[in-house]
């Protein structure tokens, strides 16, 4: 179990390092959004790039956000259920819930979307509007955020388990509390 909790530390790092990227990606799109906008209307320039420019930012925030999205316990629950049940409970949900759902679809999603990015990376594709940019950067997004996802899926499984048979968890943060939505 402890080589096992050391394989879902390296994860967690690395999807902590990729949510801070996403999170830089944020201020990016809105720096990016801004200055197109404020170019576009004082100067009655506009250019094709920067509009795709944010569209690229917006797929980073959204495909590597996911992940540490995941590590930090907050994506959204369907909560008829799960806000009533005890700790224990909760863990071997989210066992059945990854095993049976995020795993499969994240790992076949990945797989899919490979051919998409390597017949754009393979063409040199770029976008059909005047000034666009290459396409397949953003269709590499693809792929790496899926895959990302399917491996904080296993940390997260990983460390459930760790939970469930009591097995010492240190330096490790499983984040598993739940807090019913306030609305």
């Amino acid at each position: 179990m402890r080589a096992l909790l050391g394989i879902s530390q390296v994860i967690d790092r690395v999807n902590g390092f990729v949510g801070k990227i996403a999170d830089w990606a944020v201020l990016l799109a809105c720096l990016v959004s801004a200055g197109n906008a404020t170019v576009r209307y004082l100067f009655s320039i506009s250019s094709n790039a920067w509009l795709e420019a944010q569209w690229y930012l917006f797929a980073v925030i959204v495909m590597l956000g996911a992940a540490y999205t995941l590590l930090r316990n907050e994506h959204v629950r369907v909560d008829l259920l799960y806000g009533n049940m005890s700790q224990r409970t909760r863990l071997w949900v989210d066992v059945f819930g990854l095993v049976l759902f995020l795993g499969p679809a994240m790992f076949l999603l990945a797989w899919m979307t490979w051919p998409f990015f390597l017949d754009s990376w393979v063409r040199n594709e770029t976008s059909s509007n005047a000034g666009g940019l290459l396409r397949w950067p953003v269709k590499l997004i693809l792929p790496v955020g899926f895959g990302l996802i399917f491996l904080q899926g296993i940390s997260e499984l990983i460390k459930r388990i760790a939970a469930l048979t009591d097995a010492k968890i240190e330096g490790v943060e499983l984040v598993a509390d739940y807090e019913r939505p306030t609305q």
